[in-house]
């Protein structure tokens, strides 16, 4: 992890793979094929995700062989307890502010396996990515009052706008998920 606790890319792919896999064992071509299309879908096609391998996962104990299969790629795996560790303290791990299309990603992983933490964590993680919202929307709202009355600007106030609005968008969203959360 980087030194603010949060997701490195190659542990995003960790991430991926040790999630898909705490719903139940996989064959070994099924999961690959799974953490490259989720992660490609939201960061693009990046030596980054590419080069990360499932055979590490499977050498640190993380994840573990329950069938050997006929061909390549054949054979079964299966989360470990380590494995379901690492899981939990990678869902607990920071988003990298200003919002790209990597923390996207993170966000997104969060979002799917964060049922697997105790409601708890959820709600602390919600919390996390509220403020992580929130600074995001001061910084754009910063950014905006600095422009002045936008001469000589062509469209960046209108992005800017729209940006803004995203950005109360997804705060909006966040929040109505905490609430959610809050009430389970």
């Amino acid at each position: 992890m980087y030194r603010d606790n949060s997701l490195m890319p190659k542990e995003t792919v960790r991430l991926a793979a040790l999630g898909l896999l705490a719903g139940g064992e996989q064959r070994y071509a099924d999961l690959a094929q799974a953490v490259r299309h989720f992660t490609t879908r939201y960061w693009g096609p990046t030596l980054d995700v590419m080069a990360s391998s499932i055979e590490l996962l499977r050498f640190e104990g993380l994840i573990e062989t329950v069938a050997e299969g006929v061909g390549l790629g054949d054979e079964r795996l299966r989360l470990t307890e380590a494995g379901e560790a690492t899981l939990r303290d990678l869902l607990r791990a920071a988003v990298r502010a200003p919002t790209n299309d990597f923390s996207k990603l993170v966000v997104a992983l969060k979002m799917k396996f964060l049922h697997l933490l105790p409601a708890a964590e959820r709600r602390e993680q919600a919390e996390a990515l509220i403020e992580l919202r929130q600074a995001e929307l001061a910084r754009l709202i910063d950014l905006r009052g600095s422009r002045g009355d936008g001469a000589g600007e062509g469209y960046f106030l209108a992005w800017l706008d729209h940006d803004i609005a995203q950005a109360k968008a997804d705060l909006a969203w966040f929040e109505d998920f905490r609430d959610r959360l809050a009430a389970d």
